[in-house]
């Protein structure tokens, strides 16, 4: 199966939702656990424990654990296999983003089965030129692994280069939403490389009609985004859209019980999106 396939499987039987992980100093300190590789390890287990056999993806932030050096990493790794054992798929939030050998490296780093921080996808950067993600893309045609492609955020720095236009009079944003649907052409029931755009930014400037892959939507609760937002920006491509929730859930941490019922309601508030 393509990853398209897995995630819209997923979707399906588990809901449309996706939980961060950011084991950030502040939630460790929130959740009574000291800021080290201990603090962290606990983190991490109670949330494989809450969500990996309960959402359809859950997305660990890899600075967060890259931060402890080997040991954090280790950290991850084994909450990577805990979670696709428990059935979960894994979103790893890495934004890679160069070029040639270079991005080839990151690519095999966690997009083939034998990597030891083997993932089920991967966030992208395209700000490179989409291009220059290629050996990430073949992997993602070869295998059964997806890739994200940041599109539009939120944060106050992006609008200066996504929303630029050409010389044709599209955005930047248009021409990688472009870019992404013609690598997703044909498929079904969605494309296998999606793209990342925040539930915050007000309205978009792009046609996504013709994307044909999942959606990423980060954004929602603590940082102000809604459901009815997600309503009225993405009508139209409402069953390829994947909320992603961080804050929101976690701070009910970390009590493994709370934190399940604040995901389920996560779940029941977007039931929207698959109706």
């Amino acid at each position: 199966m393509s990853f398209g396939q897995r995630l819209d499987a997923a979707m399906r039987e588990r809901g449309p939702l996706c939980i961060g992980i950011d084991p950030h100093a502040q939630l460790l300190q929130a959740w009574g656990l000291t800021d080290d590789e201990a603090g962290l390890a606990r983190f991490t287990d109670i949330c494989v424990e809450a969500f990996a056999s309960e959402v359809a993806v859950l997305k660990p932030q890899s600075a967060f654990f890259e931060r402890f050096g080997s040991a954090g990493i280790a950290v991850l790794e084994r909450a990577v296999r805990a979670a696709r054992g428990a059935g979960a798929l894994v979103l790893l939030d890495v934004k890679r983003g160069d070029i040639g050998s270079t991005m080839a490296a990151y690519a095999q780093a966690y997009l083939t089965p034998e990597a030891p921080l083997a993932v089920d996808a991967i966030t992208v950067s395209p700000y490179l030129g989409v291009g220059s993600l290629q050996p990430a893309f073949d992997l993602v045609t070869s295998g059964e692994v997806g890739a994200f492609v940041l599109g539009l955020t939120s944060n106050p720095e992006g609008p200066q280069v996504q929303h630029a236009r050409g010389p044709d009079g599209r955005t930047v944003a248009q021409h990688v939403v472009d870019d992404v649907a013609a690598l997703n052409a044909g498929a079904v029931p969605m494309g296998s490389v999606g793209l990342v755009v925040g539930a915050t930014i007000g309205g978009s400037i792009v046609d996504l009609s013709s994307l044909n892959g999942p959606l990423l939507v980060p954004g929602i609760g603590a940082q102000g985004g809604t459901a009815e937002d997600v309503r009225r920006i993405f009508a139209g491509q409402l069953a390829a859209v994947l909320p992603s929730v961080s804050r929101e859930i976690l701070r009910h941490g970390p009590d493994v019980a709370a934190l399940r019922s604040a995901a389920r309601a996560q779940i029941e508030a977007f039931a929207f999106l698959r109706s």
